[in-house]
């Protein structure tokens, strides 16, 4: 500061009085910015040319920044050289910060800095400068601009502005390995001193790294650093001006670095054996165990791929790597078996998928461990000897016959006995049985090809110690054909041949179906039966392809001899047992042209050449009508005058109710019963008295067989008694009885005639003597009736 303040006060001696001095005449008008008109004149000197317009111009002010004293700063002195000192020249000043930063005395041309300035904030100021007569007003001079720079101090650190960095460098770097280049900016005027000349260093961070003073270039000092020992470092980094000498102000900033993983490390097994246990029962497929290489690195140098060496029991096992833990884990390819083999010994090998060249000569990156299985003893199911078993059995075989068996053992150490069942839920119909102990399947059912001609469910075997644990093996069962029906004759059973119809000639072709399962290559023959074969009208030829010809035998054939022929034709098949079958085909003969084209076969073309024309026919068809219609209304009336005549004779039904209340005479007994009371209603108004029963004077009590008193019965006849004796509107039907109810005990169960013989003679009465007293009267009736028939043969 005081050497810029001694600079300023040495320019202000030089150019005291001089700043503004006369100028030559010029031949022209030029501005006061112009660098032709920038011209001192040292005092004392005389122009010997006179000026055109302008007579001063002034150079460049400075003003030193952040100035800091207690007058105002003196920055420059304005002076026209029309002043004389007379005080007639009045100095006037415009432009940045004139009457704010900067005055101007308007006598003397003084400018004073009025408060400090800061050249980051404002580097210089343009200001215009004029002489104008102080009574007059009139410009002396034409304005003319000038410029005040603000000197510059060093009052600015250097900063970083980007700071806190961040970086990484990959683990055993050589020594320089590049890092980071960080930059420091300073606010100071860089074309002036040494204020904005920046130099690094570092404060923190050695000696794992190092700077350049000038660049920033930050770069490794040690050889080999091992991201495994250490992975992130802090750097103190420091940025100072001038230069770096004594006085110059600094800045700091923070460099993060991390050293990056580069797959120097191979895989490790932390162990040498790892001992698993496996139950016998363990699913193909399942994981059984884990086990685990560490390796230092990370990301994918870390990726482990684990092998099984080939070996003794390593065909049984497989291993892939969890992507999530890098764990190996080992699973089982094929099933275990305890009572087999106990326990497997085999090597699995750890190695890194992705390598660096760079670190070969480290050694092999791959690692080896013993891994031992123990496989444990688990009870398990019987297990049948084949996975499936398949049978065949001829249909009709008698029931009961064996046709095959299954095996199922229990290989456990404590071994058990096994019981064989069917499986109910595959086999519903029950057409097989098993046997239990010995496993054998028996036909339970008489077997049918042709309605079920494959069988298929399933036999469970379970252990007799533990019967849940079981097994279930499928059963297929063929039924084989046996040739048991028939060979039939295919569609058509019925033909046409013309009546002009020549011998030897083919007029259908017939095929046979078998509903048996035939067998590749069976052949059908085709004959004639023995009683058609003589003197036929038809004949059968055999193609020996399981078809044949009807060929005519005769040369024409008359409609009205004969208009159907019947052929029975044999048909046999080539199986064993052969069968054959006689089928009868119709053959119809009909009327064809000359080409032999049918044209009719119905019965009208058969009956046209006898010489009835069709109106004759017509008119005895319409006889045959009316004649059916005359016998038709004649059973008509004869129906509805045996109808009248019958509801005459049953015009009033109640005459036909009799008593059956006592032992009288019958259905011949009319006095039991007085039809009149019921035609004429006052009369029952009248005469209370009963006329259908007799007095009990007259009445004989029945001696009939003690019974026994059947509470039921006696309760049903009373309740309807009571309900008959309170219903006035009940007519006296006494003799109506109910069989409705047979009571409780009854040893002759329904007396009912729905079930009966259509006659009586059919029936045996010798069971009623079976049936107690009750029933006395009936065995004497109708035991003495049998016994009196006159037509029985003795």
């Amino acid at each position: 500061m005081l050497t810029r303040n001694c600079l300023s006060l040495l320019l202000w001696v030089l150019f005291d009085g001089g700043l503004l001095t006369p100028l030559q005449p010029q031949p022209r008008q030029t501005l006061a910015t112009e660098p032709t008109e920038n011209v001192i004149h040292l005092p004392g000197r005389r122009s010997h040319f006179q000026r055109v317009k302008r007579g001063w111009v002034w150079n460049q002010f400075f003003v030193l920044e952040e100035y800091m004293g207690s007058e105002p700063q003196y920055v420059g002195k304005l002076h026209s050289d029309l002043d004389k000192g007379e005080g007639t020249v009045k100095y006037t000043l415009s432009g940045d910060g004139a009457g704010t930063v900067f005055t101007i005395d308007e006598t003397t041309g003084d400018i004073h800095a009025i408060r400090s300035l800061d050249r980051e904030e404002k580097p210089f100021y343009t200001l215009r400068a004029q002489a104008v007569d102080i009574e007059t007003r009139k410009p002396l001079e034409p304005e003319s601009e000038f410029i005040i720079k603000v000197q510059d101090i060093n009052d600015n650190e250097p900063k970083f502005l980007d700071g806190p960095y961040v970086a990484s460098v990959p683990e055993m770097s050589p020594v320089g390995a590049y890092v980071l280049q960080v930059k420091a900016t300073d606010a100071d005027d860089p074309t002036y001193g040494n204020s904005a000349r920046v130099v690094y260093s570092i404060l923190q961070g050695q000696p794992y790294f190092s700077i350049d003073p000038k660049t920033g270039v930050i770069r490794t000092a040690l050889p080999n650093m091992d991201r495994e020992v250490k992975e992130e470092y802090q750097v103190l980094i420091q940025a100072k001006d001038m230069g770096g000498q004594l006085g110059g102000l600094a800045g700091t900033t923070i460099v993060n670095i991390t050293l990056t993983d580069v797959n120097d490390n191979p895989p490790r097994f932390p162990k040498s054996i790892f001992h698993l246990k496996v139950p016998e029962s363990s699913p193909i497929g399942s994981a059984i165990g884990r086990i685990r290489a560490v390796d230092p690195d990370f990301g994918q140098n870390a990726e482990i791929e684990y092998n099984i060496v080939p070996g003794d029991g390593g065909n049984l096992f497989d291993i892939v790597t969890d992507e999530d833990t890098q764990e190996g884990v080992i699973k089982l390819k094929k099933p275990l078996d305890f009572e087999t083999k106990k326990a497997y010994t085999f090597k699995v090998e750890a190695s890194n998928l992705h390598l660096d060249h760079r670190f070969h000569s480290a050694g092999p990156f791959k690692d080896t461990a013993t891994v031992k299985i123990s496989v444990l003893d688990v009870e398990e199911p019987p297990v049948f000897s084949k996975p499936s078993y398949t049978m065949e059995v001829y249909e009709d075989t008698p029931v009961g016959t064996i046709i095959g068996a299954v095996t199922a053992q229990d290989l456990d150490v404590g071994s058990s006995a096994v019981r064989y069942f069917i499986d109910w839920k595959s086999d519903g119909d029950s057409y097989f049985t098993v046997d239990g102990t010995e496993g054998t399947i028996a036909t339970n059912e008489l077997l049918d090809r042709e309605s079920t001609a494959q069988y298929n469910f399933s036999i469970i075997a379970s252990k007799v110690s533990n019967p849940l644990l079981s097994s279930k093996v499928n059963i297929l069962i063929n039924v084989l054909d046996v040739n048991e029906f028939p060979p039939e004759i295919s569609v058509p059973y019925e033909t046409a041949v013309c009546e002009n119809a020549k011998p030897g000639q083919i007029i259908q072709i017939v095929s046979a179906a078998d509903r048996d399962l035939s067998p590749a290559g069976q052949q059908f023959s085709f004959r004639l039966s023995p009683e058609a074969a003589i003197k036929p009208n038809f004949t059968v030829r055999d193609f020996r392809n399981n078809t044949a010809g009807i060929e005519t035998r005769r040369n024409g054939y008359s409609r009205r001899q004969q208009e159907l022929y019947f052929l029975p034709v044999v048909i046999e098949d080539s199986s064993y047992p052969v069968q054959s079958s006689t089928n009868t085909m119709t053959i119809r003969v009909c009327r064809c042209d000359s080409d032999g084209s049918i044209l009719s076969c119905n019965v009208e073309a058969i009956f046209l050449p006898v010489g009835l024309s069709t109106g004759a026919l017509i008119a005895i068809l319409l006889c045959i009508v009316i004649l059916l219609a005359i016998v038709v209304l004649y059973v008509a009336l004869r129906r509805q005058k045996k109808k009248d005549t019958l509801m005459t004779s049953k015009e009033d039904i109640r005459d036909n109710v009799i008593h059956y209340d006592d032992e009288g005479g019958g259905e011949e007994d009319t006095q039991a019963f007085d039809i009149g009371a019921l035609r004429n209603p006052k009369v029952i108004e009248d005469n209370k008295i009963r006329r259908d029963i007799k007095p009990d004077s007259l009445h004989l009590p029945r001696q009939r067989p003690p019974v026994e008193d059947n509470t039921d019965i006696r309760d049903f006849i009373n309740q309807r008694l009571q309900e008959n004796d309170v219903d006035p509107t009940a007519p006296p039907y006494d003799s109506l009885a109910t069989y409705a109810y047979e009571g409780n005990g009854s040893v002759a169960d329904s007396l009912s005639s729905i079930d009966s013989l259509t006659t009586e003679a059919d029936q045996d009465y010798d069971y009623l003597t079976d049936w107690g007293p009750r029933f006395k009267v009936l065995a004497d009736m109708f035991g003495e009736e049998e016994s009196y028939n006159p037509d029985k043969v003795t």
